[in-house]
């Protein structure tokens, strides 16, 4: 008897180890007390990349005066598409297709240094312009062991790290606390490893992600367990629920 209730104690004694997950492994920015995060950017601005999809509005007191430096509806144009009302497309080479003053470079610009650039021009014949930029299309992904993943849309450039997995309904309990970024630098994919765990994170040039990164948080090691053996835990607790009852039985 004392060794099959050694053998159940065991067989319990494994799943609790496999299932807990101790809280270093799980706490976000575990030395946040000590650290220095003076060095968190502030002034962060999005750079314009090729396939970006830009809003720009041209405005003034004259409204009849800026009409042709805006898309319209009617305006049989290129730089139209249904799923993106009304928007720019910078083309692989990194240019925009603009009313007027045509083809435009606007690659590694920011949204204020292409707003002042049309400005600068439209000025030449327009007086007092208004002009708005916007990026259409600033997605981020995330995938792996988050509450919801796919690919959300901001409306903001300024999407901090945290701000994109509270999309996703944050991290599981059972996903690590170690998050891959891959994101597309010089036409080239990057791969950056960033540990939520320690603070360096937040000064980091990582902690404002850009348009179309890519984030998978791995799950931890006792979770890829239990998902690729279910059916073998699954007999295992079986077995010791019933070894359980037996015992409860014999020892009433």
């Amino acid at each position: 008897m004392k060794k099959l209730l050694s053998i159940v104690t065991f067989i319990v004694a494994v799943f609790v180890m496999a299932s807990c997950t101790s809280p270093k492994d799980i706490l976000y920015f575990q030395d946040i007390d000590q650290a220095t995060i003076d060095n968190l950017p502030s002034n962060y601005e999005a750079l314009i990349k090729k396939d970006d999809r830009l809003t720009i509005v041209v405005s003034g007191p004259d409204k009849s005066v800026v009409a042709p430096y805006n898309l319209s509806l009617s305006e049989n144009s290129t730089n139209y598409n249904s799923n993106y009302l009304l928007t720019y497309l910078v083309d692989k080479d990194g240019y925009i297709d603009f009313p007027v003053l045509g083809k435009i470079f606007v690659e590694g610009m920011t949204r204020n240094q292409l707003a002042k650039h049309l400005k600068d021009e439209i000025s030449k014949d327009v007086k007092d312009p208004v002009i708005y930029v916007s990026f259409a299309n600033y997605k981020i992904t995330i995938l792996g062991a988050v509450k919801g993943p796919g690919t959300y849309t901001f409306d903001s450039e300024k999407v901090t790290l945290l701000q994109a997995l509270s999309r996703a309904g944050d991290l599981n309990i059972s996903g690590l606390r170690e998050v891959l970024l891959i994101r597309e630098e010089d036409g080239k994919l990057t791969y950056n490893k960033l540990d939520l765990r320690n603070s360096n994170v937040l000064g980091s040039p990582y902690y404002y992600l850009q348009q179309n990164d890519i984030l998978y948080i791995p799950p931890s090691t006792s979770r890829i367990i239990l998902d690729t053996n279910s059916g073998i835990w699954a007999f295992g607790v079986s077995v010791v629920t019933s070894l359980i009852a037996v015992f409860g039985l014999i020892f009433k």
